[in-house]
């Protein structure tokens, strides 16, 4: 015998607007600055590295990698690349 199971949903969202008011509130200041997960692939040797300046630093190296990349972009370097 299987059970009905009803939710009052009307009731609850009006109990918690009266509970909440949120005319007062603002825009969150960092929703520019979210984050968005990618995949890259990176050579060992250079996770490696990221990680023991993770160590040196107390940083998590991904942090690091961010940094290091958002420093390039906003100092618009450039990759020097030497084709053989």
């Amino acid at each position: 015998m299987r059970r009905i199971v009803t939710l009052k949903v009307s009731t609850m969202t009006d109990d918690m607007r009266a509970e909440y008011d949120f005319t007062r509130g603002r825009t969150n200041p960092y929703s520019q600055r979210l984050k968005k997960q990618v995949t890259i692939r990176l050579d060992v040797d250079t996770i490696d590295y990221f990680k023991a300046l993770a160590k040196q630093t107390g940083m998590p190296y991904q942090s690091l990698i961010n940094l290091y990349l958002a420093d390039c972009a906003a100092n618009e370097r450039e990759p020097m690349l030497k084709w053989a």
